[in-house]
């Protein structure tokens, strides 16, 4: 199982940064160990003092798929979850000014949060997803899908050409502005039309 991450697929996020706009899907993937056992809390790691919350919308693939053109990326997916990619900032700056890749930045142990449950897709209306995440009880972050600078289906179609996609993976496709800092004690919440999906606390 891949799980692979879209970077600045919403405008506001990637201006927030102060990251250029890519002209293609960003992506890099996340090792299997950052998918955080369910119901488990996320411990702050001591390499890091600045962790970062972004919520995404997450696809998860349902059959395999290589080269998968645009009008037929639809066929490859039938669930919609939530999750959270922690990053740590301060490790992923310093990598971006050594010119390093920062994958240790983002694929550390618990990095990954995904929602307990998935929704299937005929329920919803791809190009107007609303979701939301909630620090302490005070929102956040608030995005939407229409906001997407690549839609679910470019991004699997542009994956695919470099990666054959299979059954179980996992696509977080991107995060709104309104990123930051975690502490200890801290409680995220995430949502998917107003419906809560997941549920985090911060040791």
């Amino acid at each position: 199982m891949k799980i692979i991450c879209i970077g600045r697929n919403y405008l506001d996020h990637a201006k927030e940064l102060g990251n250029k706009i890519t002209t293609s899907p960003l992506f890099f993937l996340k090792p299997d160990t950052a998918i955080q056992p369910k119901g488990h809390p996320f411990f702050i790691p001591d390499f890091s003092n600045n962790i970062h919350f972004e919520v995404e919308l997450v696809v998860k693939i349902s059959k395999n798929g290589k080269n998968i053109d645009e009008k037929f990326a639809h066929k490859y997916y039938d669930e919609i979850g939530i999750g959270i990619d922690f990053t740590a900032r301060d490790i992923q700056e310093d990598c971006k000014k050594k010119g390093l890749p920062w994958e240790k930045a983002k694929g550390f142990d618990g990095s990954a949060q995904i929602s307990n449950e998935f929704i299937n897709k005929k329920s919803l209306k791809l190009e107007d997803i609303s979701f939301s995440l909630n620090l302490n009880n005070s929102l956040m972050q608030k995005g939407n899908s229409k906001n997407m600078i690549f839609s679910f289906d470019q991004i699997i179609s542009y994956i695919s050409k470099y990666y054959t996609l299979r059954a179980g993976d996992l696509i977080y496709t991107g995060t709104p502005s309104g990123v930051g800092k975690v502490e200890i004690g801290d409680s995220l919440s995430c949502f998917i039309n107003g419906r809560e999906m997941l549920n985090v606390n911060i040791k």
